[in-house]
């Protein structure tokens, strides 16, 4: 399971440009890659929406070793509801939080040199105040789960993640690879509301990998909201994925690597392309 790689999280955005000024000015990631759709993703990468779309890709480096974010806008969508399914992405950086502090974008101090950030739309952002590391700032990413031990299961055991700490029956931390950015899992002890805004967390695999992950998921009476599928960007390779859903219903993309690989390349026009569109 070494060969699986954590790549990034999505969220749905409202406001394109209120977002962009607390990734770019805020966080101080990089536009990595902007593209635009007339039509809905057949895997809903946008969410349960048939119109025009955009995703923007932001992150502190390549998407090859970094964890990014895809913004993903839905036009005349104006909100999303929040539910309590994404608990917070933590990144260290103190550099982000001398930006929040210069820019006036509103900081809680929630622990011993550690921040809280909400970024447009209410999403938590948990900024560790320390130098910002050379590699991927990114630790890791925190989902609420209602039966700790139940998921645990799902994602060790059937997705292959590797228990990295424990914490009683509240939290446990797992990943792919110590070097990649982390799960979190933490036991709310009760039902995970997903609102509208919910999101979804992407891993790749080589290709070979998906249609036996799709066998595994049918065989083990898991659900998958998507099976096995091509998606075209404009322009740009073509990838396979699988999407699937935990047992409190996350959303969970898996893509091929080699043909992510070569859609995921930073694109130098990336600012242009927002700026074309206003932001």
């Amino acid at each position: 399971m070494n060969l699986r790689r954590a790549l990034h999280f999505v969220f749905k955005v409202g406001d394109r440009s209120k977002t962009a000024t607390f990734y770019r000015d805020v966080l101080g990631m990089k536009i990595l890659r902007h593209e635009e759709f007339e039509e809905g993703c057949k895997a809903t990468c946008n969410g349960p929406y048939d119109g025009k779309w955009s995703k923007t890709m932001v992150g502190f480096g390549p998407e090859d070793d970094h964890f990014v974010a895809e913004l993903t806008y839905n036009y005349g969508v104006g909100e999303y509801r929040l539910g309590n399914d994404f608990l917070g992405l933590t990144l260290q950086s103190s550099q982000a939080v001398s930006n929040a502090k210069r820019l006036g974008w509103p900081l809680t101090e929630v622990g011993k040199a550690l921040y809280l950030a909400e970024a447009p739309g209410g999403y938590r952002f948990y900024l560790v105040d320390k130098e910002q590391p050379p590699n991927d700032p990114v630790q890791k990413v925190c989902l609420a789960v209602s039966d700790l031990q139940k998921s645990t299961h799902y994602w060790s055991s059937l997705l292959g993640m590797k228990v990295i700490e424990r914490h009683e029956e509240k939290t446990v931390l797992m990943g792919f690879a110590d070097t990649q950015c982390k799960l979190e899992l933490h036991n709310i002890g009760g039902t995970v509301d997903h609102g509208t805004a919910f999101g979804r967390i992407a891993f790749s695999c080589p290709r070979e990998q998906l249609a036996d992950l799709e066998a595994l998921m049918t065989k083990e009476n898991q659900k998958i909201l998507t099976p096995l599928v091509s998606l075209d960007t404009p322009g740009k390779a073509t990838v396979e994925v699988v999407i699937l859903a935990d047992p409190d219903a996350h959303e969970i993309c898996f893509v091929g690597d080699e043909a992510f690989r070569q859609l995921s390349q930073m694109d130098p026009s990336g600012n242009a392309l927002l700026a074309k569109v206003g932001i």
